[in-house]
């Protein structure tokens, strides 16, 4: 395993210890929260009163669930090293295009996963070498004379395969040899979240190239010839970007096999042990409030607030490629996924079982349609943001800032998460879980 400390370590752990103590977070209890409308129900019992043997069941199938998810996540991303290793054997427009498309595909599963890290810090502490944006690409390749990188980021035209030495500051850092190792290590170079190595992005960037069309209709277009070695070879210094993408690729199968093994079954020491052993309320909080916190701060508000009111493209989730409207799409499905206790896997079969939903349903039977019927209103207006992408119009072009039309599209799927997640934390109250507090990245809904 390699991992090297981020400088933003996850807070999660303090977040869930507060709200555990049933203290509000820091500089979040002062954020307006969003609410549900009340469900009433003649036949609700007192909240909290909750079986424990039905409720170790919904944790213990979650833990399925969570094992299942990374382990697609796993299979398509050995697809994807497959699909690289032939691309780099034969660089041409067709390998590169299989290479996309095996990129595409292995973010299918692990979207449905983000709705499990804000519960569990060894997932939160991990994500940031496998899935960090948005990135600064000057750090990793050739980048358009027209790029704006982060501010004040010591590191932001770096450019490490160009370079067997790259300067930040005052230090100057040894990239000769690219290997796993050595990406991980520049990770948060400097100091700066913006420098990504690593990971899914880094993949996409790798593979597509900067997306130079703004709010334009249009991805990346890196040419296959940027790994052409020889005659008809563009971009400069191919052999090291070839080392760069063989090195980010192996590095996330490597990544991907922890977190399988963190969470496989009949393991007396791993990660999943842990939270089956613990007070079956502490695992139904981490699964409230990983539904919650994607809802809200993380993809009502990082992924979609943020890009929305800045008409930025630099902000949007996978935009290199311009499949940020599946990963939209699968972030909420992987929220509703956790609800319901069911997940669709990548052979096409269904894994179900014990929920959360059939918790809630004993206590108070109103609550629980309450919340599934939001979590479906959520999907569907997603599904808005998927069906404009599939006719042309991605999100990066929804965003634009004289899109009216599209700027309302995403704001109606902000004000759906954001009514959802009112719905999560009434259904944590029905089961005794306070104070769930959802994370709200520090933004106002």
């Amino acid at each position: 395993m390699i991992r090297m400390p981020l400088a933003s370590a996850s807070l999660l752990a303090i977040a869930i210890a507060l709200a555990g103590c049933g203290e509000s977070k820091d500089d979040k209890a002062a954020a307006p929260q969003a609410q549900a409308p009340a469900a009433a129900s003649s036949t609700a019992t007192a909240p909290g009163a909750v079986d424990e043997a039905a409720a170790k069941a919904v944790v213990k199938h979650y833990a399925d669930m969570v094992h299942a998810v990374y382990s697609d996540s796993l299979s398509t991303a050995k697809t994807l090293q497959g699909a690289i290793d032939a691309f780099l054997a034969s660089p041409n427009d067709q390998t590169l295009k299989a290479a996309r498309d095996a990129w595409v595909a292995s973010r299918v599963p692990y979207l449905q996963s983000e709705a499990f890290r804000f519960g569990n810090t060894i997932i939160d502490d991990w994500e940031g070498q496998v899935n960090a944006w948005p990135l600064d690409e000057g750090l990793i390749d050739y980048v358009d004379s027209s790029y704006e990188h982060a501010l004040g980021n010591p590191a932001a035209s770096a450019n490490i395969i160009a370079n067997t030495e790259i300067q930040v500051g005052e230090d100057k850092i040894d990239v000769k040899d690219i290997t796993p190792e050595k990406l991980a290590s520049l990770n948060e170079l400097g100091g700066s979240e913006a420098n990504v190595a690593t990971g899914y992005h880094a993949i996409e960037f790798l593979l597509w190239g900067q997306d130079l069309n703004g709010t334009g209709p249009g991805a990346g277009n890196r040419p296959a010839s940027d790994y052409l070695e020889g005659e008809g070879a563009t971009g400069g210094h191919n052999d090291r970007r070839r080392t760069y993408l063989k090195a980010v690729t192996d590095l996330l199968v490597t990544d991907l096999e922890e977190m399988v093994g963190n969470w496989a079954p009949n393991v007396s020491d791993n990660y999943r042990a842990t939270l089956e052993g613990e007070p079956v309320n502490d695992g139904l909080r981490k699964m409230l409030f990983g539904m919650g916190s994607l809802s809200l701060g993380e993809l009502a508000g990082e992924r979609m607030k943020v890009s929305l009111e800045a008409n930025s493209p630099e902000d949007e989730h996978d935009c290199f490629s311009d499949n940020t409207h599946w990963s939209h799409f699968y972030d909420a499905k992987g929220i509703r996924n956790v609800y319901l206790g069911e997940y669709t896997r990548t052979d096409g079969s269904k894994l179900t079982g014990p929920s959360l939903s059939s918790l809630v349903a004993k206590v108070d039977p109103a609550t629980d349609n309450t919340l599934k019927a939001d979590l479906q209103a959520t999907e569907a207006k997603i599904q808005v943001i998927v069906d404009h992408a599939e006719k042309g119009e991605h999100y990066d072009q929804l965003i634009a800032a004289d899109n009216t039309a599209g700027n309302q599209i995403v704001r109606d799927a902000i004000a759906a998460l954001v009514k959802q997640t009112g719905a999560i934390e009434q259904a944590a109250g029905k089961l005794g879980i306070t104070n769930l507090n959802p994370d709200t990245a520090d933004h106002e809904f």
